[in-house]
C-alpha cells in the first residue's frame, strides 16, 4: 500500500485523493443512515416541534433569537437554542409541513460536514505529533468510526437533539479554522462557528477550554505537571485563547439572561447527580468500545452514597483519565492522546456539573466521543506501528490492520442501522426501553400511550397499572390512567386519577387541560372553565388549553370572555385555526341575532350607525375576498371612529400593500406599533413588508 504524501502544518491540503476520501466518508455515513430518514418524532419533539406553531412560519426566525418561550410549549423546558428553532422553521418551510424526511435530511447533512472537518482536524493534529503518510488513514478511520458508531445514532435520530450536532460541529469547525489559518486569527473569524454552537446548545460554551488545551498541548508542545518549564507556554496558550474566552463569556451571559426563571433542569439532588457523573463517564467510555447497552431512557439512578462502591469506582476512573492526560502530554508523539482524552473530559463537564433530570442520556456521548475517537485511534496507531517502524517493515501488519478496520466499520454500520430501526416509531422505541429497563415507569407509560392513541385502551392499561406499582406522584401516569379508564367506561376511576394529576402537579398545564376536557365532556362547564383557565394562566402559549377553553366559553354563551380569548389567541398566533373559526362563528351568530331582533326595515344599515368593531370585521372580510379598496375604506372608517385602533391600522396596511402602496402600508404598520408596541402580528407584518421592499430595491436578489 502506498500512502499519500503529507505536508505538516497545513490542515486543508485538499487534493484529488482527499476529495475521494471525503466522498467515501459521506457515502459510508449515508449507507449507515439510509434507513432513518422517515423515523418518527420522539421524546422532547412532542413539545418543541410537533405542536410548536412558531416553527411553522419562517418569518419567526428573528424572534427565536429574542424570545426563548418560542422554543417549547412547556415553560419548564424553554431554553435558549435559537439556531435549532430557526433550522426547524426552515425544514418546515422546505417540506411544507412536518415532513420527517426534511427534518432528518437537515440534521444528517450537517453531521456529514462535521465528519469531514474531523478528518482534517485529526490529520493536522497527528501530523504535528508524528508526521507520516499513515496519518491520513488513521484520521479517516477515526472520523469514520465516529460517524458509523451506533451510539451516535441516538443523537442523529433524535430530531430536537440536532442541537448536539450543531454545537459539536461549531466547536470542531472553530478549532479546525484556528489550526488551519493562523494568519487569520487576529480577525477572529474562527470564532463564528463556535458562536453558532453556543446558540444551538449550551455545552458548546466549553469551547475556549478545548481550544486552550489544543494550543498548549499541540501548538506550544506543553507538558502538564511541569509547571516551571511550561510557564511560558501556558502564557502563550492563554494569550491565544483570550478572544475565545471573551466571546464565550458573552455567550454564557446571553444564554443565562435569555433562559427564563421557569426553566427547570429537573434533578432531584444536585449533589448526588454530580457524584454520579464519574461512574456515568465510565459507562460512556466503555460504550465507545462495546455499544451493546444503548437505551434512550435507561432510568439509571444516583450512586448509593458518596462513598459507595459505585461512587468510588467512578472517582477512580476519573483519576485515571486525568493521569492519562498528564502523562501523555510529556512526549510529543503521545500528545494527540492527551488532547483527545482532555476533549472527552471537558465535553462531559457541562452535563456533569448542571444537574439534569436524567442522570445519563445516550445523546450526551456525541460531543465527548470526538476526542475519544482521536485518542483511541492514535493509540492504536502507536501500538500497532511502533511509531511507523513496524508498518514499513511488515506488510502483513498493513493488511491485518486494514482488515480489522474494515470489520469494525462494517459492524458499526450494521449496529447503527439496527438502532435506526429501534427509532423507527414510538412503539419500536419504547418497546426497546421497557425490554432493557422493565422497571422504568416512564417507559411503561410512554409505551402504553402508543396504544391509547390507537384507541386500544385495554391493551395499554396493563402497562399503566404496572407503572403505578413502581412510582407515585407522576402526573403523566395519572392523566393516562384517567384517559384509559374513561374510555373503558370506568368513569369514577377516571375522574379520581385526573383529579390526582392536578393534585400532585398543580403547576402542570397538562393536568389541568385533561381534567378540564373530561369535565367539559360531562357537561360540568363551570368546573371545566376553572381548570382550563388555570392551564392558560400557567402557560399562556399552551394552545390546546386555549382551544378547548374557546369551546367552553362558546357553549356557556360567555361572549365577552370568548371575544377576549379569541383576540388574545390571535395576538399570540395570527393564523390560529381554532380562534379564526370561533371568530367567524361569533360574527355569523351575531348577524343572525341582529336579523332576528328587529325587522329589516327598522334596522339602521351598518353605514348609518357603524361601530369600530363592525368596520374592522368588514375590512377583514373584504381583504380575504380580495376587495382591497373596500378593505382600505372600512379600515379608514374604523380609525375615524376610534383613532387609536391598532388592528385597523394593521388591516389598512394589508390593503395598501396589496394596492402596491408599500410605503404607505409600512407607515400604517409603524403607527399600529406606536399605539401598541407589543402587537406581534404587526411586528411580523412590518418585518415582511420591509423585506419585500428591500428585495424590490435590490432587484429581487
Amino acid at each position: 500500500m502506498k500512502f499519500p504524501e503529507t505536508v505538516p502544518g497545513k490542515m486543508f491540503r485538499i487534493n484529488g485523493r482527499d476529495a475521494v476520501l471525503c466522498v467515501g466518508l459521506a457515502l459510508a455515513a449515508l449507507a449507515a443512515y439510509a434507513n432513518h430518514f422517515q423515523n418518527d418524532f420522539h421524546f422532547d419533539d412532542s413539545h418543541t416541534i410537533v405542536p410548536n406553531i412558531y416553527i411553522r412560519n419562517w418569518h419567526n426566525i428573528p424572534r427565536f433569537f429574542l424570545d426563548t418561550s418560542l422554543f417549547s410549549i412547556q415553560p419548564k423546558a424553554q431554553t435558549y437554542r435559537p439556531v435549532v428553532s430557526a433550522s426547524l422553521a426552515i425544514d418546515y418551510w422546505l417540506g411544507h409541513g412536518l415532513k420527517l424526511f426534511y427534518f432528518h435530511l437537515s440534521t444528517f447533512l450537517w453531521f456529514v460536514v462535521q465528519l469531514i472537518l474531523m478528518f482534517f482536524l485529526f490529520r493536522r493534529i497527528m501530523d504535528v505529533a508524528d508526521p507520516h503518510p499513515s496519518n491520513t488513514w488513521t484520521a479517516l478511520l477515526a472520523a469514520a468510526c465516529y460517524g458509523l458508531h451506533p451510539a451516535n445514532a441516538e443523537t442523529v435520530n433524535y430530531i430536537i437533539q440536532r442541537g448536539d450536532v450543531y454545537s459539536t460541529l461549531g466547536v470542531v469547525a472553530s478549532v479546525g479554522w484556528f489550526a488551519a489559518y493562523p494568519e487569520q486569527r487576529k480577525r477572529g473569524w474562527y470564532l463564528a462557528p463556535a458562536v453558532a454552537g453556543f446558540l444551538s446548545k449550551a455545552p458548546a460554551l466549553i469551547y475556549p477550554f478545548i481550544l486552550l488545551a489544543y494550543v498548549f498541548l499541540i501548538e506550544q508542545d506543553g507538558a502538564l505537571g511541569n509547571w516551571a518549564g511550561s510557564g511560558k507556554k501556558w502564557r502563550g496558550a492563554l494569550m491565544a485563547a483570550v478572544p475565545a474566552f471573551v466571546v464565550t463569556g458573552a455567550g454564557a451571559i446571553l444564554t443565562a439572561a435569555m433562559t427564563p426563571s421557569a426553566y427547570e433542569p429537573g434533578a432531584v439532588s444536585a449533589t448526588l447527580y454530580r457524584l454520579t457523573q464519574p461512574v456515568v463517564a465510565w459507562h460512556y467510555f466503555w460504550t465507545f468500545f462495546l455499544p451493546i447497552d444503548l437505551n434512550p431512557d435507561s432510568n439509571r439512578g444516583y450512586v448509593s452514597s458518596p462513598f459507595g462502591a459505585d461512587a468510588l469506582a467512578g472517582y477512580l476512573f476519573a483519576a485515571v483519565l486525568v493521569a492519562v492526560v498528564v502523562v501523555a502530554s510529556w512526549r510529543r508523539h503521545t500528545k494527540p492522546i492527551s488532547f483527545g482524552i482532555a476533549w472527552f473530559i471537558l465535553a462531559l463537564l457541562p452535563t456533569s456539573l448542571l444537574p439534569l433530570a436524567d442522570v445519563t442520556n445516550d445523546h450526551r456521548m456525541f460531543f465527548p466521543f470526538v476526542g475519544l475517537a482521536l485518542a483511541v485511534f492514535w493509540s492504536l496507531r502507536l501500538l500497532l506501528f511502533r511509531l511507523t517502524a513496524r508498518l514499513t517493515a511488515n506488510p502483513m501488519w498493513v493488511r491485518g490492520s486494514v482488515a480489522a478496520a474494515a470489520l469494525v466499520l462494517v459492524v458499526s454500520a450494521a449496529g447503527t442501522r439496527e438502532r435506526n430501526q429501534v427509532w423507527r416509531t414510538e412503539e419500536t422505541l419504547w418497546h426497546d426501553v421497557i425490554v432493557k429497563s422493565p422497571d422504568n415507569a416512564r417507559g411503561l407509560v410512554s409505551y402504553a400511550t402508543v396504544f391509547l392513541r390507537r384507541g386500544q385502551y385495554s391493551v395499554g392499561l396493563p402497562y399503566l397499572e404496572r407503572a403505578e406499582t413502581l412510582t407515585s406522584g407522576y402526573d403523566t401516569l395519572e392523566i393516562n390512567l384517567g384517559v384509559a379508564y374513561e374510555n373503558l367506561g370506568r368513569h369514577a376511576e377516571a375522574e379520581e386519577h385526573l383529579k390526582r394529576a392536578v393534585m400532585v402537579s398543580p403547576d402542570s398545564p397538562d393536568a389541568h387541560l385533561f381534567y378540564g376536557r373530561w369535565l367539559r365532556l360531562k357537561g360540568r362547564l363551570t368546573e371545566a372553565q376553572e381548570q382550563l383557565e388555570t392551564a392558560v394562566r400557567l402557560n399562556p402559549r399552551y394552545f390546546p388549553a386555549r382551544e378547548t377553553l374557546l369551546s367552553v366559553y362558546s357553549e356557556q354563551r360567555n361572549w365577552p370572555a370568548l371575544d377576549a380569548l379569541i383576540d388574545g389567541t390571535l395576538q399570540l398566533s395570527y393564523d390560529n385555526a381554532a380562534a379564526r373559526r370561533f371568530e367567524a362563528e361569533r360574527a355569523n351568530r351575531q348577524k343572525s341575532l341582529d336579523a332576528k331582533a328587529e325587522p329589516a326595515a327598522a334596522r339602521p344599515s351598518p353605514a348609518a350607525n357603524p361601530t369600530p368593531e363592525a368596520m374592522l370585521r368588514q375590512a377583514g372580510e373584504s381583504c380575504k375576498a380580495g376587495k382591497y379598496q373596500d378593505c382600505l375604506d372600512a379600515s379608514q372608517k374604523a380609525i375615524q371612529l376610534r383613532p387609536n385602533y391598532p388592528e385597523a391600522y394593521n388591516n389598512m396596511a394589508a390593503a395598501l400593500i396589496a394596492l402596491h402602496r408599500g410605503d404607505d402600508g409600512i407607515q400604517a404598520l409603524r403607527q399600529a406599533l406606536r399605539i401598541k408596541p407589543d402587537y406581534e402580528v404587526a411586528k411580523r407584518n412590518l418585518a415582511w413588508a420591509l423585506e419585500q421592499k428591500r428585495k424590490a430595491e435590490s432587484g429581487g436578489r
